[in-house]
């Protein structure tokens, strides 16, 4: 049995090696069967492999749509989940278990056991590139997304494209415009609508939206506090005429705030003194955590009570 690297097959073990690569460089049927039993190569769809280190969600996604694209149509450009996935962009509950794929007709689409062909016809600045590979543009995937989305994991999607600056609210707006007859148009409108760049995480962005479905004021994300001697504290979202603050829990236990060479216990300090800076000036801080956003009727009794003594 060859125990020769995999020809054609960078160091990065989410980009995939065909069948037709392995034969073509020597191998042989046995050869890759053998190494496909000893667990020494993985099959990502049939015909294509790549080596067994462990990836997470994304990188098995990627390596599933650079193995996908060799069976697909020449003027197949990838789309939508798959590209926002590709493009780096936050998502959350999206199931990543299809390749999307568009093809320039309008009609004739597929959903298969792998691939989800969209027929969409696309202008040319709606195409761009990433890892070598022809993907929709960040503002047509935006869109396209929120299209299809329930309006929570698009507003996570269009929000992290914002605060990363990959996209621009006037683009995202032309790319409103073209898509104004197309299906789910009027969501992806209420989920851009909502999307505000100064989130900076799919926890804050969650909870934007858990505040709006409760009924509560509309709050500020990142409001920066500042009292008689300046700068205060970033707090993720504040009400200042209600003189509240609402901090999201999950970025400790996520390792965002620990600065180098220091460990989690010191973080927790740290945010233990800016909490109480910010009480200082006369602020009431009501916190939240992941499981919370569930079941967030607890959290807004907290923050009516919060409001009520403003």
């Amino acid at each position: 049995m060859s125990t020769d690297p995999l020809p054609t097959c960078p160091a990065d073990p989410t980009h995939p090696v065909l069948r037709r690569d392995l034969l073509a460089a020597g191998w042989t049927e046995g050869e890759v069967a053998d190494r496909l039993r000893s667990g020494t190569l993985l099959r990502v769809r049939p015909g294509a492999y790549c080596s067994p280190e462990p990836v997470d969600a994304r990188g098995r996604h990627r390596r599933a749509v650079l193995a996908a694209l060799a069976a697909v149509a020449d003027d197949a450009v990838v789309c939508d989940i798959s590209v926002a996935a590709l493009h780096g962009l936050p998502l959350w509950r999206v199931a990543l278990d299809r390749v999307h794929v568009s093809r320039q007709r309008r009609t004739g689409g597929r959903l298969g056991r792998l691939v989800d062909v969209h027929p969409a016809p696309l202008e040319g600045d709606e195409v761009t590139e990433v890892v070598g590979q022809r993907v929709t543009s960040v503002a047509r995937t935006v869109v396209d997304v929120a299209r299809r989305l329930p309006w929570e994991q698009a507003v996570v999607v269009a929000d992290g494209a914002l605060h990363t600056g990959r996209v621009t609210v006037d683009e995202l707006a032309g790319a409103l415009a073209r898509a104004a007859h197309r299906r789910g148009a009027p969501a992806a409108r209420r989920s851009i609508a909502f999307a505000d760049a100064r989130s900076e995480s799919v926890g804050e962005s969650r909870s934007r939206v858990a505040v709006h479905r409760a009924g509560l004021p509309a709050p500020v994300p990142q409001w920066a506090v500042r009292g008689p001697g300046g700068f205060v504290a970033r707090a993720d979202l504040g009400w200042p005429e209600r003189r509240t603050v609402g901090e999201f829990d999950g970025r400790v236990e996520h390792g965002r705030l620990l600065r180098p060479g220091q460990s989690a216990g010191d973080a927790v300090v740290a945010e233990k003194i800016r909490e109480d800076r910010l009480r200082d000036e006369d602020l009431r801080v009501v916190r939240w955590t992941w499981d919370e956003l569930a079941h967030f009727d607890v959290v807004a009794a907290r923050l009516h009570r919060a409001f009520s003594r403003a």
